[in-house]
């Protein structure tokens, strides 16, 4: 079991998380990743945070980042559980590659 965890963690390093906190700090973590050696970054968000890391990835991509480029969007609908049941939510998955 506890391989599957290292695992997990590995497959996970290369992701972000947005949330409520400033855009540069989003911006910071994933120029941090590809100055650790990620040739790939995804940015994943959910609900209202979802134009926050479209924003995070074209600040990346345009500003601080030569030879960037978006291999890959997905879009989807989680369910979460709420204080009044399950609800869906929008997600997006946005992915930064060097060139």
């Amino acid at each position: 079991m506890a391989g599957m965890a290292e695992e997990k963690k590995r497959a996970d390093d290369n992701v972000v998380f947005i949330g409520k906190k400033g855009i540069m700090s989003y911006v910071l973590a994933v120029i941090t990743q590809f100055n650790n050696g990620e040739s790939e970054v995804i940015v994943k968000a959910r609900g209202r945070a979802i134009s926050r890391a479209v924003d995070v990835a074209e600040i990346v991509r345009q500003r601080f980042v030569q030879n960037l480029q978006t291999r890959n969007i997905e879009i989807s609908t989680e369910e979460i559980n709420g204080e009044e049941g399950p609800i869906k939510v929008s997600a997006i998955e946005i992915t930064l590659a060097k060139a």
